[in-house]
């Protein structure tokens, strides 16, 4: 653009009479060179429209006109600004790659990724924040080697915002200490229940805690082929059975969100608990997925879309499914989207079994 804009001065310049001036040409080449250009593109730049400004006049004979004198101070005025604003917008884009490693760094530390394999399980997670630039929001996930099998949560907090990573880092510091000692899932609920209050009460800023938290507690004990979850108030995991076959995983009761058990009034927590085959792949993902709308405002349905197809792991699960959202909503997301897949490997599974095409995210 700053090359074209001195071409056009020099073209309207010559191509009018003399009583018309390429000058604005010339004078916001520099201008528009500052914030897209190197600190030596840009003065390269002014450099250019310095000299075809000198140019057209030594070829009119107006050189040491007024007219020409006061162009070219304006040209070079113009491009001393444009050399500041460049080491402006330069200082401030390096503060904003500083800020934004360190707040990836930290957030990474909040919310990292899983090991791909924990006792004996393959584990993928994926997690897609609607907030542009954003790494992580309200939703969460962990998975936990513990004395009693690998535990794992998936949740999501009410709100969006620093708020709400607050909130994430709660839960989840909370998880990761008690996953370790409870001896139950309903245990383990009543930590974290108590971990919110005590967090909200302390911290006036959360608005207690953003409320209230719906999550996924699960628990894979070490060779039992059982899975045992507890449900507060989370869209319901799905498992996805080596021939094709898929459960909707329904909680024996109904349970209000962690941060509202005091208002809750029916029976104590109930785990249920469900054969987990070899070659099993479970899947638990936030309600970014499920409220996902097409363009005529239709949820997508992960169950219904899942069924009987066969994936090679859990893995490649979140990747077909990730790329399948994308194209239902045509690109758009309004909310967070945390994936968390499981699968129970398989003896005498073929180790690459596909039978349906997997299409990679970055070429959706």
């Amino acid at each position: 653009m700053p090359v074209l804009l001195i071409l056009l001065g020099l073209v309207f310049d010559l191509a009018t009479p003399p009583s018309f001036t390429g000058s604005p040409f010339f004078t916001a080449a520099p201008l528009i060179a500052a914030p897209l250009f190197t600190f030596r593109g840009t003065a390269l730049t002014g450099i250019a429209a310095c000299a075809a400004v000198v140019a057209l006049h030594f070829a009119n004979g107006t050189t040491w006109k007024v007219e020409a004198l006061t162009e070219l101070a304006t040209v070079l005025t113009v491009s001393g600004l444009a050399l500041l604003i460049n080491q402006v917008v330069r200082r401030g884009g390096e503060r904003l790659a500083s800020a934004r490693g360190i707040a990836e760094a930290a957030q990474r530390a909040v919310l990292p990724t899983p090991a791909e394999r924990i006792a004996g399980l393959h584990v993928f997670a994926r997690y897609e924040a609607a907030q542009a630039d954003a790494f992580i929001g309200g939703d969460l996930y962990a998975v936990q080697d513990t004395p009693y099998g690998v535990r794992l949560v998936v949740g999501d907090v009410r709100g969006k915002g620093l708020g709400a990573v607050e909130a994430v880092a709660v839960v989840l510091g909370a998880f990761r200490e008690a996953a370790e000692t409870e001896p139950t899932l309903e245990a383990l609920a009543q930590r974290l229940e108590r971990a919110l209050a005590r967090e909200g009460v302390r911290r006036d800023s959360l608005d207690a805690v953003e409320g209230f938290t719906t999550c996924v507690l699960g628990e894979v004990p070490a060779g039992a082929g059982v899975l045992r979850l507890l449900n507060r108030g989370h869209p319901e995991p799905l498992l996805l059975r080596a021939d094709g076959g898929l459960a909707v995983l329904a909680p024996p009761e109904p349970a209000l969100p962690l941060g509202l058990g005091e208002l809750s009034a029916g029976p104590p927590d109930r785990v249920g608990e469900w054969p987990f085959p070899e070659g099993g792949i479970l899947l638990l993902f936030t309600d970014g997925l499920t409220e996902a709308r097409d363009a005529s405002g239709a949820f997508y349905d992960p169950a219904a879309r899942l069924r009987g197809r066969v994936f090679p792991g859990p893995g490649e699960v979140l990747s077909a499914l990730s790329s399948d959202v994308r194209r239902h909503t045509g690109g758009g997301a309004t909310d967070d989207m945390a994936l968390l897949a499981v699968g129970r490997p398989g003896r005498g599974q073929p180790e690459r079994r596909r039978t349906v095409p997997v299409v990679p995210r970055d070429e959706v």
